[in-house]
């Protein structure tokens, strides 16, 4: 029973991770630009 516990919350975590990625790329990819804006001043 511990180890079925076990294994839902990876899952959890995992599609969690995978859910937060994908949700913020957009703004991740938004810093990114901003950044090498700021660098090449």
């Amino acid at each position: 029973m511990e180890f079925l516990i076990f294994l839902v919350i990876i899952a959890v975590i995992g599609g969690g991770l995978l859910w937060g990625r994908k949700y913020f790329r957009h703004e991740i990819d938004r810093a990114k630009r901003i950044n090498r804006a700021n660098k090449n001043k």
